[in-house]
């Protein structure tokens, strides 16, 4: 089925964005499964959307978390950026209610979640070109932002060292010291006693197999010490 005036309309009341050119959303909601053509379909709206997403995740990540460090932000932004979370969007809107589709993608257990993705970042593409980057932002970050909130909670819960360096930044402009104490057992089967200091002050050190595990352990030691973690996290 194709998309009438009553649907677009229907969808810009969802997606709370009115379209000055509604073509544009005509387009993202058109599934190359009923288009004449590729170009016809939502595809290109895809790719563009895709990169909206990307550069919208990025600047929200850079703003809204000013102590994460490169990597750490790659890894939020790949966490967030995924055909999972696009679907899952997608899905709890109802945006999929609007998708026009041939007869063959239709199922009764309702649209694929690679077309529900599709269709969210073809949309994303769709607003950028019809309002600009501000409104497709907003239209992003309405719906993503508890998952970069989850990405970034899941993502420090078990990184102590990166926790802590935030820490030691915020409170005396430094960065820890991880200092290797000793080191026991055959090459093949090596524990390793680290120890953190930051500002002159020692923090109880920890052994692990390897060094980054025993950086790990004193991180969380010397979180627990600071009042910044219980005993038991």
């Amino acid at each position: 089925m194709a998309a009438d005036d009553s649907c677009l309309e229907a969808c810009e009341t969802l997606i709370g964005y009115h379209f000055s050119n509604p073509q544009l959303l005509s387009l993202a909601l058109r599934h190359a499964s009923i288009a004449n053509t590729r170009t016809e379909s939502n595809e290109r709206l895809e790719f563009l959307g895709d990169a909206v997403l990307g550069l919208t995740i990025c600047r929200d990540l850079y703003a809204r978390y000013p102590d994460l460090l490169e990597g750490e932000m790659t890894k939020i932004k790949s966490a967030v950026v995924s055909r999972k979370t696009c679907a899952d969007i997608a899905e709890h809107i109802a945006l999929c209610q609007h998708v026009a589709l041939g007869k063959g993608m239709i199922h009764p257990a309702g649209v694929p979640s690679s077309v529900a993705a599709a269709t969210f970042e073809a949309v994303i593409g769709a607003i950028f070109l019809d309002g600009g980057l501000g409104p497709a932002g907003r239209f992003i970050l309405r719906y993503i932002v508890p998952h970069i909130e989850e990405a970034f909670e899941n993502e420090h819960q078990q990184n102590y060292k990166s926790l802590l360096q935030q820490c030691a930044q915020r409170r005396w402009s430094t960065t820890p010291d991880y200092r290797l104490l000793d080191e026991k057992g055959p090459d093949h089967s090596k524990c390793f006693e680290v120890a953190v200091v930051i500002n002159g002050r020692h923090f109880p050190s920890a052994w692990g197999t390897n060094k980054k595990e025993a950086e790990q352990e004193a991180a969380r030691r010397a979180l627990t010490e600071l009042g910044l973690l219980d005993d038991q996290d």
